[in-house]
């Protein structure tokens, strides 16, 4: 029995049967509804495996694509490929004049997250990051009520994410100042902890109106691709903190439909100091690994070391039995 959100974000409950067809390397993907992420180097590598394995082990009738760069090495096409994980080149963006990202680096790469909206040869793609670990079927985000690619995003759902929780538990002194408890989405579901399994606070609960950019579901839509390219080489982009979650949170304010937090669970939200209050640990669809140190780095080649961090050690176990599952296809362990 799954549980699927309906247009007014109610949940609804129908049986499925999912059918698995085992695939074969081809280096790129015929399906018409896909999982993406993106992978341009092999830091995020142990990451992908793993999720490419989660997604696989809750059954989901769609494949992961890995979106590679040209920084993406030799080694890891071989990865990719010894495990049969389609894949496809993209370009790597980058606007012509942005944010220094010296204090978080890694906002660089995200801007690549925005090309899942320029790849209009599939009907429907879901943008994952490379840091989560799928605990459940989530299939019927390919479902999802968005608007079609002919409004061009003129519509009031041009895509679907989670909120991003503002509350920088990290205390992080280079997020804006305003990014407190009092400003954010997952606050005002503290009172309501089932309905937050559920249902999504609206855009417009908290005043920031922040995405989070770890999943993203899209309707591919040149027109909407060409209105994000112009928007990164506007001035609006040096002050764009987050990288493609400023942009997207900035160019379509109020006009994206929100996900419950259960689809893109931030490992902080468990905090008992954050979102503690919503988190339910039998809930949760997916859980997102922000921030660093990631699961991977603290293993060690054979996936050993188990943290005490529930949430890490999820991973762990995910990623061990997808060692062993390897093993035994006569897959080398990780190398890379």
């Amino acid at each position: 029995m799954e549980r699927i959100l309906n247009s007014n974000g109610w949940a609804q409950y129908f049986v499925r049967e999912y059918i698995i067809k085992e695939l074969k390397y081809t280096g790129t993907c015929t399906c018409s509804q896909i999982w993406t992420t993106l992978i341009t180097n092999t830091d995020y590598l142990p990451g992908l495996l793993t999720l490419d394995y989660s997604l696989k082990k809750h059954k989901s009738s769609y494949p992961l694509v890995a979106l590679y760069t040209d920084a993406f090495p030799p080694e890891g096409h071989v990865a990719l490929e010894a495990r049969g994980i389609p894949k496809q080149r993209v370009e790597y963006l980058l606007p012509s004049a942005g944010k220094d990202y010296s204090e978080d680096p890694r906002f660089y790469d995200c801007w690549s997250k925005l090309t899942p909206f320029s790849l209009e040869e599939y009907d429907r793609v879901v943008q994952l990051d490379s840091d989560m670990l799928v605990m459940k079927n989530m299939d019927e985000l390919m479902e999802l009520d968005l608007d079609p690619p002919s409004l061009g995003g003129r519509g009031k759902k041009v895509f679907a994410a989670g909120h991003a929780c503002v509350c920088n538990p990290l205390k992080k002194p280079h997020y804006p100042k305003n990014w407190i408890p009092e400003n954010c989405a997952f606050t005002t579901q503290h009172s309501m902890r089932e309905l937050a399994q559920y249902t999504a606070p609206a855009t417009t609960a908290s005043p920031l109106g922040f995405m989070n950019g770890g999943l993203q579901v899209v309707n591919p839509s040149k027109e909407i691709y060409n209105l994000i390219l112009a928007h990164m080489e506007s001035d609006a982009v040096i002050n764009m903190d987050f990288a493609d979650q400023s942009l997207l949170s900035d160019l379509f304010k109020d006009r994206w439909v929100p996900l419950p937090y259960i689809y893109n669970a931030l490992k902080t939200l468990r905090w008992e100091s954050v979102h503690a209050d919503i988190w339910d640990d039998e809930s949760v669809k997916n859980v997102h690994y922000i921030l660093a140190p990631k699961p991977w780095d603290d293993v060690d080649g054979e996936g050993k070391n188990i943290p005490s961090d529930p949430t890490r050690a999820w991973w762990v176990k995910a990623n061990q039995e997808r060692l062993a599952l390897e093993k035994e296809k006569g897959i080398l362990i990780d190398e890379f």
